[in-house]
């Protein structure tokens, strides 16, 4: 079966404080990892420059991280404007394409 890879890059935003930040973020990783689909969802810190954060996510397919953006917790954590996406892919398994043509109509 094939997975959904996200692979994220995020940053404190200017005035939003670090306790709040990391507060907020491990809040929405234990609401996330309940959500259907969520295979996988973390959140690492930088160790050199802790306001910036890596997120590494598996999903059965990506109306399962689609729906995910509409969950209230997800909405509810955007709406904070704590961080901001600096990169973002998307990803498979090596030589897999299953999920492609999906991404490509998103683009």
């Amino acid at each position: 079966m094939s997975h959904y890879f996200i692979s994220a890059s995020i940053e404190m935003t200017e005035g939003s404080k670090l306790e709040q930040v990391e507060s907020e973020l491990q809040k929405l990783v234990a609401q996330t990892r309940e959500e259907p689909g969520c295979i996988l969802f973390e959140i690492r810190q930088n160790l050199k420059e802790p306001t910036k954060f890596t997120l590494w996510e598996c999903w059965t397919n990506p109306d399962a991280l689609a729906a995910h953006f509409e969950a209230d917790h997800t909405k509810g954590y955007l709406a904070q404007n704590l961080t901001e996406v600096r990169h973002i892919e998307a990803l498979g398994e090596i030589g897999d394409k299953t999920f492609a043509d999906a991404i490509k109509a998103h683009a």
